[in-house]
């Protein structure tokens, strides 16, 4: 089957529309319980990354290698529970993670924005006037994020397979064309795409493994084999080689790894 990821803004109505395919394809939905896996699988309290999304990006100025930490960890336990295949994620940047990954559905749920404006007078009890501020506010808090923690900009349609609005067809008429859309070939998990997905989660747990050793690294890995590629020198340090080394080989899979002096790593090299 598939892995959907989906991108909204708020009050968009994507947590409804996630919700509801979940339902309807007996998916497992998550978005929450990504950041619980991760301050539990790395003993960082859930607090700190929920401080995180809504400080940054000024949090990561004010911690050192704040950023690649935090990308680390959210990574590792977003990918891990993707693993598993038939999921539906909504939430923080789940896109960014599947890149490569064929059965990886990619979509994002817009709204008018008069119609959010509305839905949060509602459910906040604002004026039209400050609910559209917040908005305003919020959406420009989400677009800094994500140009920050991952160079990217959420709202650019080509990140995505469908973009979906729903202030025209509903959220029922939003399952209905993402449900069908997930039953194509083009996103049934096939050997090689699964293959390509395990991949990612080997490398991202390593570098979430090995990231308060040396958190200036890049991971890879193929069949088994890692690269690890680093931006400073470890010749009169090889103790720090070797024990990274060490930590590497301790992850599930892990047959061989290899450490360069290079922050790009490839299997061209």
């Amino acid at each position: 089957m598939a892995v959907i990821t989906i991108s909204r803004g708020s009050y968009s109505k994507g947590r409804e529309v996630a919700k509801a395919v979940a339902r309807r394809l007996d998916y497992e939905c998550v978005a929450r319980e990504v950041f619980v896996r991760a301050s539990e699988q790395f003993n960082i309290p859930e607090v700190k990354f929920a401080k995180a999304i809504h400080d940054a990006p000024s949090i990561f100025d004010r911690l050192t290698y704040g950023r690649e930490k935090f990308i680390a960890y959210f990574r590792s336990a977003l990918l891990q529970r993707l693993q598993r295949d038939n999921v539906v994620y909504h939430g923080l940047a789940g896109h960014f993670f599947v890149k490569g990954v064929a059965h990886a559905l990619k979509v994002r749920i817009i709204a008018d924005f008069d119609e959010r404006v509305r839905t949060e007078m509602t459910r906040e009890g604002l004026t039209a006037e400050t609910a559209a501020e917040a908005l305003r506010k919020d959406d420009e808090e989400r677009r800094k994020w994500s140009q920050a923690v991952y160079g990217i900009d959420t709202t650019d349609p080509s990140l995505y397979d469908l973009v979906i609005h729903v202030g025209k067809i509903g959220v029922e008429g939003a399952v209905d064309i993402i449900c069908l859309t997930a039953g194509f070939k083009a996103f049934q998990t096939t050997f090689e795409s699964q293959k390509a997905l395990d991949e990612l989660v080997m490398a991202a747990s390593v570098k979430a493994t090995l990231i308060e050793l040396k958190p200036d690294i890049e991971v890879m890995a193929k069949d088994g084999n890692v690269i690890i590629g680093t931006r400073s020198t470890l010749i009169q340090h090889p103790e720090v080689a070797t024990e990274m080394e060490a930590i590497a080989k301790s992850v599930s899979g892990v047959k061989s790894v290899q450490i360069r002096q290079s922050h790009l790593v490839s299997w061209t090299d």
